[in-house]
């Protein structure tokens, strides 16, 4: 099935470099979870500040269990400071 994958911010410098921007187009296995791209991509899970699958936000305990379905778009951000 195949996915995108979007990194922001200073979490882009985990992709690899074939990458378009700040997005990865992938080819996963079936079942495969939000936690398991983050951690294939060496992304600090204290990083994953927001994570949403489509638009959706995925709480920290869910990573673990919500599993991707084909065309889905899965988005990271890390925390932001600002004043």
């Amino acid at each position: 099935m195949r996915i995108a994958f979007k990194l922001f911010a200073s979490l882009t410098d985990y992709l690899p470099p074939e990458r378009k921007g700040n997005r990865l187009e992938l080819e996963v296995e079936e079942g495969v979870t939000v936690a398991d791209l983050i951690h294939r991509y060496n992304v600090p899970e204290r990083s994953a500040h927001l994570v949403l699958v489509n638009g959706v936000y995925i709480p920290p305990a869910e990573r673990i269990r919500h599993r991707l379905k084909d065309a889905d778009e899965l988005a990271i951000w890390p925390p932001v400071a600002g004043g």
